[in-house]
């Protein structure tokens, strides 16, 4: 016989099981500035984190670089997404934010708890990790900080290594490239040319030339980070233990004409894990060579996440 007793103990018993569930879901953040169409976001670290998510199966997460956000991987997704639960995110402060520079939660260590954060609040498990340029620096401080996340790392054009380059005067050289680069953006943007600043960060990564050649959208988003090029914003140093922790398979990709402390810097990270592949050169392609030639990267990536 049901009785009154058994009733309301079946009731907090649904109850309870409600809640449950609904603790297991991601946090979803209430965004502060307006959400692109079909773009979702996750509350991490007490920011909302914006990200593209489609496809379905393993993860992949995308990270971009400087003066990029998700839209970066607009060429990939498409194909990604054919085989992998594709997530391509924006760090802290870029688009859709419009940040006004205030703050000093800007940094890669920020940014590497941003991405493991968000992994976690979605419940993904170990993930296919790609990061470029900048955001090479983020995922291999994720590797590095949080590895119980990463099911492999891939590495296109990544900052973040300098720290492994030997002490002789041409290296040290390629090793501060990285830190002229950032201060003569941030010197052009003080001095209010943003025209000037883009032209010059674009050309030096992809050749004279490259940022007139840029279309007008691609251009329009850089626009739409460039303030988070006034951020000061050191790179990690990784040691070779670093490396050596690294129990996951590792992907290096650069362009044919990527500047050459990418490819130096991925020599000293061999040097410390002699197992790690060599690099795989993208033909016909510079820095960001995942636009320039999408067909041949997309490839190459989809080829390893295959075996992995």
């Amino acid at each position: 016989m049901v009785t009154k007793r058994s009733m309301k103990v079946l009731f907090i018993m649904l109850m309870l099981f409600g809640l449950a569930g609904f603790l297991l879901l991601p946090v979803v953040a209430a965004p502060k500035w307006p959400i692109p169409e079909g773009i979702k976001t996750v509350e991490v670290n007490g920011y909302d984190m914006a990200y593209q998510e489609t496809g379905s199966g393993i993860p992949l997460v995308l990270v971009h670089g400087s003066l990029a956000d998700y839209r970066i991987w607009n060429t990939q997704v498409p194909v990604f997404s054919k085989a992998y639960r594709t997530i391509a995110v924006s760090l802290r402060h870029y688009y859709p934010e419009k940040w006004n520079g205030v703050g000093d939660d800007f940094t890669i260590a920020q940014h590497a708890s941003d991405v493991a954060d968000l992994i976690k609040k979605l419940n993904l498990g170990q993930v296919h990790l790609l990061g470029h340029s900048r955001g090479g620096a983020v995922v291999l401080s994720v590797a590095r900080l949080y590895p119980e996340v990463i099911r492999t790392l891939i590495l296109e054009d990544a900052s973040g290594m300098e720290s492994l380059l030997p002490e002789t005067p041409d290296s040290q050289k390629l090793a501060a490239e990285g830190t002229v680069l950032r201060d003569t953006l941030r010197a052009n943007l003080a001095a209010g040319d943003m025209d000037k600043a883009a032209r010059e960060f674009v050309d030096s990564l992809n050749g004279p030339g490259s940022w007139e050649k840029t279309p007008a959208e691609t251009k329009q988003r850089v626009f739409e980070n460039i303030g988070t090029g006034t951020a000061s914003d050191e790179r990690p140093k990784m040691n070779c233990a670093d490396i050596q922790k690294f129990n996951f398979p590792v992907l290096l990709l650069t362009g044919e004409r990527s500047p050459k402390r990418y490819g130096e810097t991925y020599g000293a990270m061999r040097q410390c894990k002699p197992d790690i592949p060599a690099p795989v050169i993208v033909p016909n392609a510079a820095h960001v060579m995942q636009r320039i030639n999408p067909e041949f990267f997309n490839k190459v990536v989809m080829e390893f996440l295959a075996s992995h």
